[in-house]
């Protein structure tokens, strides 16, 4: 870590002979992939664009993505003080855990880490980001596994967006740094880019005051990412991306042996083909190490204790996508293809710590994998659009693993193999847009979507705190049933609203489901101190959600207006063990999100203020603790100087809201990001 600040000022430094060797011609080179599916007309699908995702008071993706109400990690804070293995991301209240139940995918590929399922938000700077589409909703169809709750789709930065050099630096509260640069070198037949991004910050008291001991402290962060990317016409009609990326992540949770760090590599090729037949051929791998302490706190919070260390969790993904567009007639749109993705990992941990050392240690883990065939068809006729999609994928869950040992005499306590499986899953969606009028849009769409458990959730016994939750690697997939209904309308130049109405139902969903409260010894877990909890990871029988959500957009001359509301009302159904959840709410699901953001863009300066609220969310599976509403205001100013540079005042939090994101079972509150500042500058020629 500590050459990457070194790193990123080279970088930076060396923008003017980078950029001399550029050329001002045209670009015929796009660096994105085939186009938009037609059918996605009949789908609820928000676009953020370029403008928006650079423009938010903390600069991150996280921020960019609660603009669609909706979307949601397991915890409420962000990537510089959470747990990143709490950064699993899902849409329309389909929780349960921190598992991520929406498919995120950069460029085309798939990022949540393969071991866990989380996402590691601080190796995506914004901006290297051109374009990010939500579509909310499941349907394995044509994205595939992984899309129970919808699908994000990031997109880099391409074509005539490249700049010779582009970068921005900010300071902010407690001796904070965000900063990002990118050199870009263009030519009629390709262009590349080299980027970094380093961010750091002392950190705040995750703690609050009220609650606070002696043992609590701020919790820093240090944050940095690399990104090359080279996009080369290689025959007519036909380019190639090469991409590769790095990211590293160093993170505290505010006492000893809290720190958590996460690493990884990632690597694709993509060649898309746009003549009479379309096609695009995707390889890829990514590989990824996490390693977190664990403390345990004493009641009065005078002393901390090291209780586990998760000190090696190496975990690798590779797959591929073939997809070809055949011309089938005017208006109508098909796409064929395969697609696989194989994950392996483990963990590797030191825990029961007795007089300050391990006298045990684990190892769990394996290996999933997937394979499917799909296809995607859409028909305009008129004011009509149809669309169907349909795919099968075959699954494996293989080389499972619990091992545990006596570390004194290497002896074995625990030693469990478990079998291997495999089965199949048919999945698609099919839906309808009807466009009666220029100022009026119908759809609906009905889909099935699956999700494979993660290894993590298969293998891996975790402890938070005094509480505990056992593995299971007898977890079932996650299947989404869903329907959509909803309009648009455009009543005036410049004016939309769109309205959804959505019911999804999740059977055998993933929940951390609660089987007792310590003192005690437990299976999977070992002894669960007082006041701690033991859970266990299991298929609930189901979890169905009602639910609306609300977009609308204005935009008059220089100002702006968007806003964002999402409403669900989710209900589990559980039985055997499981039983007492049964007509409860899942864990971290708000019934209410909202996000407002007015803007002003003038030639002196450009202006914006976003107000989010969060309804109150029950902490744990048994509804028994809840987390406040939250309301929260950030602000943007940015003022340009002379072409090319720009000052910015950015704020978050701005009224210092207190945004609980954790409560223990003994009332111990912890909150998310207070008011920061952010001062800086922007570059770009």
């Amino acid at each position: 870590m500590k050459h990457l600040p070194l790193f990123a000022a080279l970088l930076l430094s060396t923008a003017p002979a980078f950029a001399a060797e550029a050329e001002d011609t045209l670009i015929t080179v796009t660096g994105k992939g085939l186009k938009d599916l037609p059918g996605d007309a009949a789908l609820s699908l928000i676009v953020i664009d370029r403008e928006r995702i650079l423009n938010t008071g903390s600069n991150r993706l996280e921020s960019v993505l609660a603009d669609i109400a909706g979307q949601q990690q397991f915890r409420r804070s962000d990537s510089r003080s959470a747990n990143a293995t709490s950064q699993g991301i899902t849409l329309r209240g389909l929780g349960g855990n921190a598992s991520s139940r929406a498919l995120l995918v950069l460029d085309g590929v798939p990022q949540a880490d393969p071991f866990g399922g989380w996402v590691a938000f601080p190796a995506y700077a914004t901006r290297r980001l051109d374009r990010i589409r939500v579509t909310r909703g499941g349907g394995s169809g044509y994205w595939g596994p992984g899309a129970l709750a919808g699908t994000i789709e990031l997109e880099s930065v391409g074509g005539n967006a490249v700049r010779p050099f582009d970068g921005a630096i900010a300071y902010g509260s407690r001796n904070s740094v965000d900063a990002q640069g990118a050199l870009g070198l263009t030519r009629d037949k390709g262009f590349a880019t080299l980027s970094a991004a380093y961010g750091r910050g002392d950190g705040f008291i995750p703690i609050v005051e009220r609650n606070r001991g002696p043992v609590d402290r701020a919790a820093p962060y240090e944050q940095a990412s690399v990104a090359l990317r080279a996009v080369v016409e290689v025959a007519p009609e036909t380019e190639a991306q090469v991409t590769a990326n790095g990211f590293t992540d160093s993170r505290e949770r505010g006492t000893d042996f809290s720190r958590n760090t996460s690493e990884g590599v990632d690597g694709a090729l993509r060649l898309v083909g746009r003549g009479r037949w379309g096609w695009q051929a995707l390889a890829y791998v990514q590989t990824r190490n996490f390693t977190s302490d664990f403390a345990a706190v004493n009641a009065a919070r005078t002393s901390v204790t090291q209780s586990l260390a998760q000190y090696d969790t190496p975990a690798t993904g590779w797959g591929g996508r073939l997809e070809i567009a055949p011309p089938v007639g005017d208006g109508v749109s098909l796409r064929l293809g395969a697609d696989t993705r194989q994950l392996t990992g483990k963990t590797m941990e030191l825990f029961t710590y007795v007089n300050a050392a391990p006298t045990r240690q684990r190892e769990a883990g394996g290996r999933t994998g997937t394979t499917g065939l799909f296809a995607d068809a859409s028909i305009e006729r008129g004011m009509i659009t149809a669309t169907a999609s349909a795919r099968i994928d075959w699954w494996t869950i293989k080389d499972g693993r619990l091992l545990e040992t006596t570390i004194a005499t290497n002896a074995p306590f625990t030693s469990l193999l478990f079998a291997d499986r495999s089965g199949h899953e048919f999945t698609g969606r099919a839906g309808l847009a009807v466009n009666p009028a220029d100022w009026l849009a119908l759809r609906g769409a009905a889909y099935r979507g699956w999700r494979l458990p993660t290894l993590n959730e298969l293998y891996r016994p975790f402890r938070v705190g005094p509480d505990a939750t056992a593995a299971n690697a007898l977890l079932s997939p996650e299947r989404v049933t869903g329907v959509d209904l909803g309009f648009t309308l455009k009543p005036a130049d410049g004016f939309e609203i769109g309205v959804t109405g959505f019911w999804n139902r999740m059977d055998d969903t993933i929940a951390n489901v609660t089987q007792g409260r310590g003192p005690g010894s437990f299976p999977g877990v070992g002894f669960v101190a007082a006041g701690g909890f033991y859970r266990q990871r299991q298929n609930l029988d189901s979890l169905t959600v009602w639910g609306w959500e609300v977009d609308a957009k204005l935009r008059r001359g220089d100002f702006g207006l968007t806003a964002s509301w999402s409403h669900v009302d989710p209900t589990i159904a559980a039985s055997r063990a499981a039983a007492p959840l049964n007509g409860l709410l899942p864990a971290q699901t708000p019934r209410d999100q909202f996000s407002g953001t007015i803007d002003y863009t003038g030639s002196l300066f450009t202006a914006s203020a976003t107000l989010r609220h969060i309804a109150s969310q029950f902490e744990d599976d048994q509804n028994s603790r809840s987390l406040n509403a939250a309301t929260m205001v950030d602000a943007l100013l940015l003022v340009p100087l002379v072409k090319g540079l720009s000052v910015e005042g950015r704020v978050e939090n701005l009224f210092d809201a207190e945004v609980q994101a954790a409560l223990s079972g003994t009332g111990v509150v912890e909150r998310a990001l207070p008011r920061t500042f952010w001062v800086g500058a922007r570059v770009s020629f």
